[in-house]
């Protein structure tokens, strides 16, 4: 092998290894900061706005919403690993988290970064919108003050009370566009409210023994699992409620029930289906199905406002 091919090579080994330390760093960060959780709430956000606009958003206010609720979700969310990094590495599912695994040499610097990030999203926003500020405040207040420090190492009520954090999400939607007290706006956030312990519960359920590893009093935890799957569907019954009574808007109407029904009978089934065979396979397909069902409620929302 002659020396150019080798530098050839060694140059390609170079660049390979150069793209797979930064495939795992763009991976870290995406667990850092949740950001397939942080793209639900930006959806839900946008949800409220479009409802709120009547499907009239300018390119403007969507980037300030998605800029803000981004920065100010994604803050929260490391805040809440760094705050959790030893609950953490006891249980199985967040055990190789970033902060769990000490992949950071001062994890301090997440803190100090993340905080940084609500405040950005927060003084962004302030001179445009109060309301939006105060949204963008009070969910990540919410998610790290109420939820991750107060209620989560202390009662089953955690989750119940924590799910006002993804109602400030639509919140936000509704105040970049100066309406977030216009009616749809408000059944969407409660509809948030009402959906998150279905779904974070239906999680629990699937990794009740993690939890009860790491002290942590999640309502599966504290129930047996056949009474756990019955309030995961009381509460599943209020989502159906909500979301089947915003067919009532005047934006919405049929064309939304034509994805909400079907949608929200196969959320139902699921729930009950959780009842009769309360186990982890089936309490892990009722959170994926939760996932979808809200996505297919936004998008219903999306397709009509817009349309």
């Amino acid at each position: 092998m002659d020396a150019k091919t080798r530098a050839s090579g060694s140059v390609a080994w170079k660049i390979e290894k150069s793209k797979n330390a930064a495939g795992e760093f763009l991976g870290r960060m995406v667990i850092l900061f949740k950001l397939r959780v942080v793209v639900l709430l930006l959806l839900a956000s946008v949800g409220g706005a479009l409802l709120a606009s009547g499907g009239k958003l300018s390119f403007g206010q969507m980037l300030l919403l998605i800029v803000t609720g981004l920065l100010s979700s994604g803050g929260a969310s490391a805040i809440n690993q760094y705050l959790e990094r030893e609950r953490d590495g006891r249980m199985q599912r967040t055990s190789k988290r970033p902060l769990a695994v000490g992949a950071f040499a001062r994890p301090q610097t997440t803190l100090e970064i993340s905080i940084v990030l609500v405040i950005l999203a927060v003084m962004i926003a302030l001179p445009y919108s109060i309301p939006l500020a105060v949204f963008l405040f009070a969910g990540a207040a919410i998610y790290v003050g109420v939820y991750t420090l107060w209620l989560k190492p202390r009662t089953w009520l955690n989750i119940v009370i924590g799910g006002a954090a993804g109602s400030c999400a639509v919140l936000s939607g509704g105040a970049v566009v100066g309406n977030w007290t216009e009616p749809g706006v408000l059944a969407l956030a409660l509809l948030i409210f009402a959906w998150t312990p279905t779904h974070f519960w239906s999680l629990a359920q699937a990794y009740r023994d993690d939890y009860a590893r790491a002290g942590v009093p999640m309502l599966p935890v504290i129930l047996s699992p056949r009474a756990s799957a019955g309030w995961i569907t009381f509460h599943t019954f209020f989502v159906a409620l909500i979301s089947l009574l915003m067919g009532y808007h005047p934006a919405l109407g049929w064309p939304y029930l034509l994805i909400t029904v079907p949608a929200t009978l196969w959320l139902g089934w699921h729930s009950l289906r959780l009842v009769a065979v309360p186990e982890h396979k089936q309490a892990l397909k009722l959170f994926k199905v939760s996932n979808i069902y809200l996505g297919l409620v936004l998008m219903a929302i999306y397709i009509v406002t817009l349309f």
